[in-house]
């Protein structure tokens, strides 16, 4: 026979907290409760014990944080009547919407709208059956247990389900999966990138006045770039090394061309906050000419103190991300 759905009003606000339910869309589960009857033949009301066992099982798809479809197979129980002969039973398949509202992270409250396909049996003298549509509503509250498992309790009414009305109330327990798996960062793995850079040598020659260990004070301008090589770098060393001309005796000149290197090596130390190893003094005397000794203007160019800074090659370690 053919029946008309009733509409049923479903006040429900549909929005709150997400909760364990959106990270496991797919459950499934079982229901267990009691049913009651209510009966009615023509104009007459049938008095049912109700005291019956009902049960079924469910499962469902979280479509968003607050809808999910679901689908079910219910068995209804029986009803006997009271005091007479006879028995009804119902059991089917439902199809439902459920609408939630999360409370909290661990807490929803519910409400279902949708069909009950039903297979109904009565047996009042007569036995009849019947299988059509009807139109199904409930209400409850489901609690998280875990991200995989929840209860619930919940009541659902069955409108016109062959010749009754039925209203289930019970709990349930509920299994969900497929989160998709978790995204692990791949660690990251850090290695050591060294690169090398190259400081030019640094060389200056300073001349002095026969017989002379005097430094003038244009010469001592021109040790500023050694000085703040050796104050940026402790790794640089200085080489000082003393001339003389060959006037005069070679052991004269050997003193002499040692009091120039230190003379040098002495404006230097005064600028400078380090240790007395990284400045090397020596004197060559007459051994070491880069011009004749025979005119004026050669002997002038072998008077003179050589500064050398050795080119420097500074390694630098920076952790890089390894490829």
């Amino acid at each position: 026979m053919k029946k008309t759905f009733l509409v049923l009003p479903l006040a429900l606000l549909v929005s709150g907290a997400v909760n364990a339910a959106t990270d496991n869309p797919f459950y499934a589960g079982a229901r267990l409760g009691n049913s009651f009857y209510d009966i009615k033949q023509e104009t007459n009301k049938i008095d049912v014990d109700n005291k019956n066992l009902s049960g079924g099982v469910f499962a469902g798809y979280q479509i968003t944080p607050w809808f999910a479809a679901e689908v079910g197979y219910t068995n209804l129980g029986s009803a006997s009547v009271t005091n007479g002969q006879g028995k009804f039973t119902a059991q089917g398949a439902d199809l439902v919407g459920k609408y939630s509202y999360a409370i909290n992270d661990k807490i929803d409250v519910f409400g279902k709208l949708g069909a009950f396909y039903y297979d109904w049996n009565a047996k009042n003298g007569a036995t009849h059956d019947d299988n059509d549509w009807a139109a199904t509503a409930g209400v409850g509250a489901e609690y998280y247990i875990n991200n995989n498992v929840s209860t619930r309790v919940e009541y659902q009414y069955y409108k016109d389900v062959g010749g009754a009305d039925i209203q289930f109330a019970g709990v349930s327990l509920a299994y969900h999966w497929g989160a998709p798996a978790p995204v692990v960062a791949p660690a990251v793995v850090y290695v050591d990138q060294v690169s090398v850079a190259t400081i030019e040598e640094l060389k200056l020659t300073v001349p002095f006045a026969f017989d002379s260990t005097k430094i003038t004070a244009g010469d001592a301008a021109h040790l500023v770039p050694f000085e703040e090589r050796l104050n940026q770098y402790p790794e640089a060393t200085i080489t000082v090394v003393g001339h003389t001309d060959s006037t005069g005796p070679e052991a004269y000149n050997q003193k002499l061309s040692e009091e120039r290197a230190e003379a040098v090596a002495k404006e230097l130390r005064a600028h400078l906050n380090m240790g007395e190893d990284r400045i090397l003094s020596e004197g060559r005397g007459e051994l070491d000419p880069v011009a004749s000794n025979d005119t004026a203007e050669g002997r002038a160019e072998n008077r003179r103190v050589d500064i050398i800074v050795p080119e420097l090659n500074i390694e630098t370690v920076t952790k890089v991300v390894a490829q």
